[in-house]
């Protein structure tokens, strides 16, 4: 005889892949958002330049990220350099993609500071819908509209503060803003057919390895600068593994899962964790700008998660 005492199985719980990409997106942003600062506190505090901690950081980064890779998929890691045209992808995203948009943002910062920096690098989801636009004649989705603006007008309140006499900045570090833009939209795009067809950890991997030995000639990392002691050591480690190796390696997955540009939407958190890395490390008051331009980051994250799910319901037959 068997009793049956009402009680149903639990079912477990299944997770899409563009809602997994969405959260990697977010954590890969914030943890750019706290080397950023990290960065900036070396360069101001600690006399480390920009040449030798871009060139350091993809380098270590990468060589690590390849022996992960060779730990996993043994035969994977040199399938990428056995196809010409793959091969040139690579070397593309590797100094285009990977090089330049590390270097451009440490340029704003070393120019001016993270906050302005991350302002303009987040004009690049806008440099994205105008491509996307251009090359699939069509116009972006409203939500993707409405995203994309509250994206650019949340982080420029949640970096200013309400003040915009900050963007009267160098002519330089303007010139090294909008080419960080440029340069996040080509990482964010380019990488996407190699990524189709080559593991995530063996892409990222060979394009920091690439970006950064393309700089050692002008950069010669053998030579150290700065000042170190255990501030400078912590800073470093934090930028080259949780502020490079991880975040990168995520935020390509994202790319792959929910598409280029949505993950460049999701990645507008990063300002929202420099943010947070200021007022508990830096001790910045929090005032009621940061607190709404908080808010416009995360609605553009509920906008974009609301037009995903209308989307699936809208294709299920059910």
């Amino acid at each position: 005889m068997t009793i049956n005492r009402g009680l149903t199985p639990i079912k477990p719980i299944k997770f899409s892949k563009q809602g997994v990409g969405a959260a990697l997106a977010v954590f890969a942003a914030s943890l750019w958002g706290i080397s950023g600062a990290c960065a900036q506190y070396v360069f101001q505090h600690k006399g480390i330049g920009i040449d030798w901690l871009v060139t350091v950081r993809l380098l270590l980064a990468g060589v690590l990220l390849l022996v992960l890779a060779a730990w996993r998929r043994p035969h994977e890691v040199m399938a990428v350099w056995r196809n010409a045209s793959s091969a040139k992808q690579m070397l593309a995203f590797g100094v285009l993609g990977m090089l330049g948009v590390q270097y451009t943002y440490f340029a704003v910062i070393e120019h001016s500071n993270a906050a302005v920096g991350t302002v303009l690098q987040y004009v690049g989801p806008t440099v994205i819908a105008v491509y996307l636009t251009l090359t699939q004649r069509r116009w972006p989705s409203r939500p993707e509209l409405l995203a994309i603006v509250l994206a650019l007008v949340g982080t420029l309140l949640l970096v200013t503060h309400g003040d915009l006499s900050v963007l009267h900045i160098s002519a330089e570090a303007l010139f090294w803003g909008l080419s960080s833009a440029m340069a996040l939209a080509f990482y964010t795009l380019q990488p996407v057919q190699l990524l189709k067809n080559h593991d995530s950890s063996v892409v990222v991997g060979w394009g920091m390895v690439v970006g950064g030995l393309a700089y050692v000639g002008v950069s010669q990392p053998w030579v150290v600068p700065g000042q170190w002691d255990s501030g400078t050591y912590m800073a470093v480690l934090f930028i080259v593994v949780l502020g490079t190796l991880v975040p990168f390696y995520f935020y390509l997955l994202a790319v792959k899962w929910t598409g280029p540009q949505r993950t460049s939407l999701f990645a507008s958190a990063e300002p929202l964790s420099a943010a947070l890395v200021s007022v508990l490390w830096l001790q910045v008051s929090f005032g009621a700008w940061d607190v709404l331009g908080s808010l416009c980051i995360v609605l553009t994250m509920y906008v974009l998660a609301r037009s995903e799910q209308l989307e699936q319901l809208g294709s299920d037959p059910n």
